[in-house]
């Protein structure tokens, strides 16, 4: 540690500015170098967001484990930087950080936007937010592989009262040697099956995310049987989605309203628009602007799922799959 940061970290702890967060004063960031470096963060309360940690880089020499680096927060004649740390792990730890608060803004910010879509932006912020999920305190972030110009983490998630649930995949990549660290790929598989399991029962299907034909993914919500009324859970989706549309006026969303094939086609059709028209109409009541809003009928013409099974007989499981609307983000 150099004399100046020195300095710095005695006036702190002279001034009786170290006061810690209670809980979780010590958070474990995760690895830097597989089984050989480990960040920690002392977490600061009653401070600024960005003013509020110091981490510890570590090392594991022969002797044990022992403080290789110290990074400080920037004193107050100092502007917040986007991430305090920018090598791979900083990056991917300020963008997780901002997934937990629903940052949706400030996440984006640490993506390749030609890469990461939107949709899978606004989804992870949903699964967070409705799975109840957070970091493991152990090992949160596991190095998996480390290249000059890529890195990949697995994020190891548990509920809200510490189970085990899943992990997701984070990648990173510098397209130029001496260029920035950006999320390039985000692979959600096993988070989305451990939220639908999680959160099945009643009528309703449940994931946040779904694959378009097209390319990418696309934010979808589902309804019960012949009803347009929006669930709590799916009222509290949409606002996700409102923040993220808040954030440019000049955005465009497409929504499609889709069916089961219980009843007759016209009935269908119709039941389709009100299903588009009640995730509009939610969207305008938090602050959206109506103009950038398109929505479509699609009736029962596209289903996701088989609405019988291969012996011509109803599947009820299918049908769930099949009463929703599709958020197509046009960005």
């Amino acid at each position: 540690m150099n004399p100046e940061s020195l300095a710095r970290l005695r006036n702190l702890a002279a001034g009786q500015q170290l006061k810690l967060r209670h809980p979780d004063a010590v958070r474990e960031v995760g690895e830097l170098d597989i089984n050989k470096r480990m960040r920690y963060a002392l977490e600061l309360a009653d401070r600024e967001m960005g003013r509020d940690r110091i981490y510890f880089d570590l090392f594991k020499s022969p002797d044990g484990w022992i403080v290789e680096k110290i990074t400080l927060p920037p004193s107050l004649s100092e502007p917040i930087p986007r991430a305090l740390l920018v090598d791979a792990l900083g990056i991917a730890d300020a963008f997780l950080l901002a997934v937990l608060d629903q940052n949706f803004a400030r996440a984006k910010e640490f993506v390749n936007s030609a890469t990461v879509s939107d949709a899978s932006l606004a989804g992870l912020c949903i699964l967070f937010e409705e799975g109840h999920y957070k970091l493991r305190a152990e090992k949160p972030l596991r190095a998996t592989l480390q290249k000059d110009q890529l890195t990949t983490f697995l994020a190891n998630v548990v509920t809200s009262d510490g189970t085990p649930a899943a992990q997701f995949g984070i990648t990173l990549r510098k397209y130029q040697i001496d260029g920035p660290w950006v999320i390039d790929e985000l692979n959600l598989d096993q988070l989305l099956s451990d939220y639908a399991t999680r959160i099945a029962g009643g009528d309703v299907f449940y994931t946040p995310l779904i694959k378009n034909p097209t390319g990418g993914d696309t934010l979808v919500l589902y309804f019960d049987f012949d009803t347009n009324e929006l669930t709590p859970r799916t009222k509290r989706q949409l606002s996700i989605v409102a923040q993220l549309l808040k954030t440019d006026t000049q955005k465009k969303l497409n929504l499609s309203g889709h069916t089961d094939s219980l009843g007759s086609r016209a009935y269908n059709q119709q039941l389709s628009k009100q299903r588009a028209l009640a995730v509009r109409d939610f969207l305008v009541v938090c602050g959206v602007n109506p103009n950038q809003i398109i929505t479509a009928a699609k009736g029962l013409s596209e289903p996701r799922r088989p609405n019988v099974t291969t012996t011509g007989q109803d599947d009820p499981e299918g049908r769930r799959a099949n009463r929703r609307t599709e958020i197509y983000l046009d960005f």
